[in-house]
């Protein structure tokens, strides 16, 4: 660590006598060079040039050099001023000195000085002795990439090192990783359709290689649902509307309905048709669970019945009565309630917002 300071500070005194010397040869030199009049008086010489090529006619030569004439006329009747250098250079030499002064000063209070060297070696030994679940991902990549290399021909090795890489966000290590994967198992079409995502994620598009990777994946496997996705994404996005939409709903025909595919690709379908995505339909409550809940309405009510003196209860139970749709029990509850309440404006308007609560469907 001394000798990095050393060369540190070696260096800095170096590059500081090279600016005082230029500093120094420049102030020599007195009066700068008028560059101005030489690059006019080069301009003269290349419309001469140009004219005598046949490149420009007599009345353009003529403009040209008339305009050039005058810029150098007007650069000519400047002042130029000479150059001067700083009339003290002991304020260079003081930051020259202070500078890695400084540094060294902060690193000894805020660094750590006696901090051994940490090789990736020494880090990688103990990211493997570790629990993977305390890694981040580009650690775990780090590990499995160096499991690959005990077996390199096992494409599940690279199907994981290309997750880790995704999840580093690095997608082009991720495609490496899955080209290498499609070439030792190229019959897998899984490893052909993450290859494909792995493309469009790095691009943002379907490119042609992406397209390549999916039509690969349904040679394979004709079912792939996300193949088919992003080819007909890819038709939509080239022209053929009808065409890919058709794809989609064929493909959202076949899914399941627990598919947790189907509210995404909903979205898109009503998305290309220009409608509003409808948010997926929650699954109502079995008859067991609706049994229950009316018990505990029951009971809230039988309460009320007994302890009125509740504004936040009867406002519960107005709103459950709205929501499982019984009006006549709401409605009672409600009137009830309001009557209670008729100085307590607060407790009104929460009652009124809970009896236009919607029913459950």
């Amino acid at each position: 660590m001394i000798a990095f300071w050393v060369t540190a500070g070696v260096l800095s005194a170096a590059a500081a006598i090279l600016i005082l010397l230029r500093a120094a040869r420049a102030a020599a030199q007195g009066s700068p060079v008028d560059t101005t009049s030489v690059f006019y008086r080069r301009q003269l010489a290349e419309i001469g040039d140009l004219a005598d090529r046949g490149l420009l006619g007599a009345e353009e030569r003529k403009s040209a050099e008339i305009e050039a004439s005058r810029r150098l006329l007007a650069a000519a009747d400047q002042v130029s001023q000479p150059w001067s250098s700083t009339p003290s250079r002991t304020p260079i030499l003081v930051v020259v000195v202070a500078a890695p002064a400084l540094a060294l000063a902060l690193y000894l209070t805020l660094g750590a000085p006696g901090t051994p060297d940490q090789p990736f070696a020494g880090r990688l030994a103990q990211w493997k002795a570790s629990d993977p679940r305390s890694l981040d991902a580009p650690e775990i990549a780090a590990v499995i990439s160096s499991k690959i290399k005990e077996h390199p021909d096992d494409p599940e090795g690279y199907r994981f090192l290309a997750m880790a890489e995704g999840a580093s966000n690095n997608p082009a290590a991720a495609v490496l990783a899955l080209k290498r994967a499609v070439r030792i198992a190229p019959q897998r079409g899984d490893l052909w359709e993450m290859l494909g995502e792995a493309q469009v994620y790095q691009a943002g598009d379907v490119t042609d290689d992406a397209r390549q990777s999916f039509t690969e994946a349904l040679k394979r496997d004709p079912a792939n649902a996300g193949a088919r996705f992003q080819l007909a994404r890819a038709r939509i996005k080239a022209g053929d509307r009808q065409g890919g939409l058709a794809e989609w709903r064929a493909i959202l025909a076949e899914l399941p309905a627990a598919d947790p595919r189907r509210a995404d690709l909903t979205a898109a379908i009503a998305e290309i048709e220009g409608q509003p995505a409808q948010p997926p339909r929650q699954p109502g409550l079995s008859a067991d669970q609706m049994t229950a809940v009316r018990g505990m309405v029951a009971n809230l009510a039988q309460r009320l019945a007994t302890s009125p003196d509740d504004p936040a209860g009867w406002v519960q139970l107005v709103k459950a009565y709205a929501v499982l749709g019984d009006s006549a029990k709401r409605d009672a509850a409600l009137k009830t309630a309001r009557a209670r309440y008729a100085a307590k404006p607060e407790v009104l308007d929460a009652l009124a917002e809970a009896a236009s609560t919607e029913q459950m469907k």
